[in-house]
């Protein structure tokens, strides 16, 4: 016999399935997911443990008519096989391929692209609204993790979906919680009372004839209300969703088909916003991602027997901050880690471990981290705020007011900055030197390598003021991490190779590229210089100054959008000083950039070292000409 998957290519084709059938189909998935999660890397655990969820939710709905809006969209891998998607899946994530998240240009049954946690109530909301108003009919259902209720958003969407009252399905994902058997029986009693129609009219025509009860009716039903009340604090585990408007159904087997498939049905009947809770587990089906979900909530390629990374891991930058969080915490008892649910992706693993109460994971909760740590400089500690930097978009203005306006020594480690790869634009770490740049009060450094990085780290906490620290994903550049540290002087830029007929400035990242294209640009003649600014604020105006009126070809490279970037800041000082000269940026273009690994998008951008020298023949073929050797004046043909 074939495969159940082989049979499916639209979610249509799920409802003519028995449970039994449904249940051999998830089985096949899982296969595929942790055979194609092996190869291609991404996140495993999670969608391990919703596979049962997504084929109910399929089976039941009359999907693309009806919604479904995943919060994050990390575990939209097994929604993307069953809905037309099974023969490209082996492409996943990877350049040119399918998305690790919904994507509406992809297909219609993504409605809404997500990749940042906590909104996909406040989506499902506004579609629902949109909806009513239209005078439409059909089924809203917005998929939410318990890890992502922890954002303040999904609360704020909560309240205000309470409060409209419109019809509304938020299924809570919670794969913390375990079942225990008592409390599964009481839940599932609750829940099929409470999702049978049958049960509202009931409740309402008793009401309607208690109220006609002459002199005593309304106080008969105020009595009754006050009683149900104080039972369902007792028994009823979703108090909270009642009090804000949502009818609590749960919490249920998020691995029981048959269980999943009679809630969903029943509900789909019902009027108001109703928060289904399911209990999943993250890694069922594979082994290893069930022992350590953590490991495999993102990963690259690994051994599908063993479980283990294909490639040997190098040194990371992630390693390098953690090592130099614990080595500073250990002699400064001020130092403190502040982190936003990412314990183990910032690399605060063994900081936990060793300084417990020194450290806070808040939760997807950007704002309030930030300002957490403002609340500590203002006591005297030294915050370190580790957050990745397309999240650390989202506390833009706790950034300003409660840390740089009051001029607090909290240190920002922005990870994942710059292209980030495979997580694609929703993680793409390309705009933080243009939103942190213009802050006053702000240091904002990036490092060439891993060991420049723990210089700056340490430098850092010299400077008495804010700074942001921002390093990429991924390993360095295998210089390895001395021993002795270096203090950084404020703002001093390095020159790390001289040539007299151009100058390349780079940042972070840029700064390797630039030593690349250098060494090609020798080949053919040309000599360039290469420096090293290390701060995007303040810049070096007297080293970067003086090399402005040395050099009349400066090429300025980053990993940040132009608007606003390094390349931004150069002109403007450029400006500043009057000096002339002709400046090539070099950046991520206006444009969100598709996934694929970092390598592949840079040679797609012509960020690469080879597409670096293009552009620059292009900007000056003349040096080519002259075989690189003559300088020529700004203007000069």
């Amino acid at each position: 016999m074939g495969r159940i998957l082989d049979t499916i290519d639209s979610p249509s084709d799920l409802k003519n399935l028995k449970v039994p059938q449904l249940e051999e189909l998830a089985g096949e998935i899982r296969e595929i997911l942790v055979n194609t999660v092996a190869e291609n890397g991404g996140h495993l655990a999670a969608n391990l443990g919703v596979v049962e969820l997504t084929l109910a939710l399929h089976h039941v709905l009359d999907t693309p008519r009806d919604k479904i809006i995943w919060d994050v969209g990390h575990q939209c891998y097994t929604h993307k096989v069953i809905t037309g998607r099974k023969n490209e899946i082996h492409t996943l994530r990877r350049f040119k391929g399918l998305s690790g998240f919904p994507k509406v240009e992809e297909s219609i049954y993504d409605v809404f692209n997500t990749g940042h946690s906590s909104t996909s109530i406040s989506a499902a909301l506004g579609m629902a609204l949109a909806r009513d108003l239209q005078r439409e009919r059909f089924r809203i259902v917005a998929v939410i993790g318990d890890g992502a209720l922890t954002g303040g958003m999904a609360f704020e969407a909560l309240n205000h979906a309470g409060h409209q009252g419109c019809d509304l399905t938020v299924v809570l994902n919670d794969n913390e919680m375990s079942i225990s058997r008592n409390v599964g029986a009481l839940s599932t009693y609750l829940s099929n009372l409470r999702s049978d129609p049958a049960y509202f009219r009931r409740k309402a025509e008793i009401e309607s004839w208690v109220q006609r009860i002459p002199g005593i009716g309304p106080n008969i039903v105020r009595v009754a209300e006050k009683l149900k009340d104080s039972l369902k604090y007792l028994i009823v585990p979703g108090m909270l969703f009642e009090e804000l408007g949502f009818t609590y159904i749960g919490p249920i087997d998020g691995h029981n088909l048959q269980d999943l498939i009679t809630v969903l049905g029943k509900t789909g009947g019902m009027k108001g916003p109703v928060l289904i809770h399911v209990i999943t587990q993250k890694g069922k089906g594979y082994e290893p991602a069930l022992a350590k979900p953590d490991e495999f909530h993102g990963i690259g390629p690994f051994n599908v027997d063993t479980g283990l990374p294909l490639k040997p891991a190098s040194v990371t930058y992630t390693q390098v901050f953690g090592d130099f969080m614990v080595q500073r915490a250990s002699q400064d008892p001020r130092v403190v880690a502040i982190t936003a649910a990412m314990t183990s992706g910032t690399g605060l693993s063994d900081f936990a471990r060793r300084f417990p109460d020194r450290f806070f994971d808040v939760g997807i909760c950007e704002q309030h981290a930030v300002t957490l740590a403002a609340g500590m400089a203002r006591m005297g500690l030294r915050p370190v705020v580790a957050i990745y930097s397309t999240f650390l978009q989202r506390a833009y203005d706790q950034i300003v007011h409660d840390v740089c306006l009051q001029n607090l020594p909290v240190v920002f480690a922005v990870d994942r900055a710059g292209l980030v790869g495979e997580d694609g634009p929703t993680h793409h770490g390309v705009f933080d030197l243009s939103y942190l740049r213009h802050i006053p009060n702000l240091v904002v450094m990036a490092p060439s390598d891993e060991n420049e990085l723990a210089d700056m780290l340490y430098s850092a906490f010299s400077y008495d003021m804010p700074v942001a620290v921002r390093y990429p994903r991924g390993s360095g550049e295998g210089v390895g991490v001395k021993k002795e540290r270096k203090l950084i002087h404020l703002p001093q830029a390095r020159i790390i190779r001289e040539g007299r007929n151009m100058l390349f400035l780079g940042i972070g990242r840029g700064v390797g590229l630039a030593l690349r294209a250098a060494e090609i640009l020798q080949e053919q003649g040309i000599e360039a210089s290469v420096v090293d600014a290390r701060f995007v604020k303040p810049l070096d105006r007297e080293l970067l100054g003086s090399l402005l009126r040395q050099f009349e070809r400066v090429v300025t490279i980053e990993d940040n959008v132009l608007q606003g970037g390094f390349g931004s800041a150069v002109l403007e000082m450029a400006a500043d000083l009057r000096r002339h000269c002709n400046i090539l940026r070099v950046g991520v273009p206006d444009r969100f950039i598709e996934h694929g690994s970092v390598d592949a998008l840079f040679g797609e951008l012509g960020m690469d070292a080879s597409g670096i020298v293009a552009k620059v023949m292009e900007t000056w073929p003349e040096l080519t000409r002259t075989g690189g050797w003559r300088i020529l004046r700004f203007g000069e043909k």
